[in-house]
């Protein structure tokens, strides 16, 4: 990181911000391209952040996690425009949480469950729902293993 004194490294403030927040971003590696999709998530940390989102069993981002695990991700808010005189003077105060992991797809139905309710958790605050047997069979559930992450504000 090359502003170490915007560097987040207190675990609390990170997993707060991470918690708060709603969009992750997922990049992809594509045969030359850069694939960028935006999804909801919902993530478990024990030492180590596991993030899950869903989508369909088909497409693009299902296709690249079959094929590509390392993924890079980004997650940020907390944004406020801070104006000035000069155009060159406007600048904004942050927060974003950027890394890298592993991507696989989920096929085990409880996992599928766990993974379902953490993504509805986040988004809802309630963390138990029912899923029928044909919800789970039709969702994708992906799960992004973390490796790498850092955290900065301004």
């Amino acid at each position: 990181m090359r502003r170490r004194d915007r560097e987040i490294t207190n675990k609390i403030v990170i997993e707060e911000f991470i918690a708060k927040e709603q969009i992750l971003r997922i990049a992809f590696y594509d045969e030359g391209d850069i694939y960028i999709v935006p999804v909801n998530y919902g993530y478990l940390y024990d030492e180590q952040y596991t993030f899950y989102f869903h989508g369909a069993k088909a497409g693009r981002k299902y296709e690249l996690a079959k094929k590509k695990p390392t993924v890079g991700f980004e997650i940020d808010g907390n944004y406020m425009l801070l104006e000035s005189e000069a155009a060159c003077d406007f600048s904004a105060t942050f927060q974003s949480v950027i890394g890298t992991g592993n991507l696989s797809l989920v096929e085990d139905n409880t996992e599928k469950i766990i993974g379902l309710n953490t993504i509805m958790k986040q988004t809802t605050s309630k963390s138990e729902w029912n899923y029928s047997d044909e919800m789970l069979d039709a969702v994708a559930v992906f799960k992004l293993v973390v490796d790498k992450l850092s955290c900065k504000a301004k």
